[in-house]
């Protein structure tokens, strides 16, 4: 029998050919590019030949011209003759100072929740699916008001507040507490306080590189020892600069409570509503997360003998990450966009601070466009971070 001769081979179209498709894709991709870039450039040039015919002026000069408003919370010295671009510094400040610290509450809270879900006691389980139903389906901005109002409303004056721990104070004029007095000495005690953690991230890998050869795990014991010498070299640094202790202390007063550290009430409401609301998105993530780890997990786990939480620690969530990671990002960036919504109670984040300056100024398109880029930074910057934290956990052998 006779083999047929295999068919020749199609002809190859020359790579520069109109009959090449990765040709036909690359001139589809530069028309394109181009459309994109005319459209662009007769949007600027019109939206400018507007601007002249009115007498509007532009640029970003404006940016060093005095600002000429005060801002009522600060984490550096604001005075109304520095700059614009000192103002817009501050705003930026104000977001980043309620968005990192709502990314970590949130997450902690999202993730407590996440796993109540996922319990066998009907109470826990049941009230933790409340919270994130309640929480998703209500929007940020009812729940701002909500927070607000609790705040200014509820709270006791300033001349009588409510006492809940020593030396904390907290009334209708935010949350006052016991506050170090930073000195040149208080570096060392930072320098301890990172070994610490250092040392304690490797007694932690110590103890399960122990319990992959020996199978023995004492998460307490583990835990307990890092914290002692975390403790130990934070004391070791904060001596070896000379024992820095200079603290204010709030006093309260008849009309008032002055020393110490404080928040506002606009700071207070924008961090509780941001927390609240996104932990119910995370606490979903979590627990969706945890439900894709496969069944035989769990039951090799109880196999071994492992308690529920070192059941989560060691074998649910490691495995989890690589499914929580992704969603977790977008519900960081939600946050720190949701942020924007501050200037509904008062608090002036960069979008207040924006808004005030396009006022006086009357450059909107500069001042959108730099609170714009702030944003676009912020984003990509927590992309970035979260992609390269997500390449870590993944699963090495897919």
């Amino acid at each position: 029998m006779m083999i047929p001769p295999a068919p020749p081979p199609p002809p190859r179209s020359r790579a520069w050919s109109w009959r090449s498709q990765s040709f036909r894709g690359l001139v589809y991709q530069v028309l394109t590019i181009l459309l994109l870039v005319l459209a662009v450039a007769y949007l600027m040039s019109n939206t400018f030949a507007n601007m002249r015919t009115r007498g509007i002026q532009s640029g970003f000069d404006f940016f060093l011209q005095p600002a000429g408003f005060a801002i009522g919370e600060s984490l550096f010295e604001f005075d109304s003759a520095q700059g614009y671009w000192v103002a817009y510094l501050v705003g930026l400040s104000n977001t980043l100072r309620v968005a990192l610290v709502g990314i970590v509450l949130a997450t902690l809270l999202g993730t407590l929740i996440g796993i109540g879900r996922l319990s066998n006691n009907m109470l826990v389980r049941g009230l933790c699916a409340v919270h994130v139903e309640v929480t998703r389906n209500v929007p940020l901005l009812l729940q701002l008001f909500m927070w607000y109002f609790a705040m200014t409303e509820l709270l006791p004056t300033i001349e009588e507040p409510f006492k809940p721990l020593a030396s904390v104070f907290l009334s209708k004029n935010g949350l006052q507490y016991p506050l170090p007095e930073w000195s040149a000495g208080h570096w060392g005690t930072v320098v301890g306080l990172l070994a610490g953690a250092v040392a304690w991230r490797f007694w932690a890998r110590r103890a399960l590189r122990q319990f992959e050869v020996t199978g023995q795990y004492h998460p307490a014991r583990t835990h307990f020892t890092g914290m002692v010498i975390l403790l130990a070299l934070t004391a070791v640094g904060w001596l070896a600069a000379g024992a820095p202790g200079e603290v204010s202390i709030p006093e309260a007063t008849d009309i008032n409570v002055i020393g110490g550290g404080s928040v506002t009430p606009e700071y207070l409401t924008l961090l509780i509503g941001l927390t609240v609301y996104t932990s119910g998105y995370i606490a979903e993530v979590v627990r969706s997360g945890i439900q894709s780890v496969a069944y035989g997990q769990h039951e090799a786990a109880v196999a071994l003998g492992l308690p529920r939480s070192a059941e989560l620690r060691l074998v649910q969530l490691p495995q989890a990450l690589r499914v929580i990671v992704p969603p977790m990002t977008s519900q960081y960036l939600n946050l720190t966009k949701n942020s924007s919504l501050a200037v509904a109670v008062g608090y002036p984040d960069l979008v207040s601070i924006g808004s005030t300056a396009l006022n006086q100024t009357g450059r909107a398109i500069e001042c959108i466009a730099v609170v714009m880029l702030c944003y676009l930074s912020l984003s990509l910057l927590t992309s970035a971070l979260m992609n390269l934290y997500n390449r870590r956990v993944q699963i090495k052998d897919r």
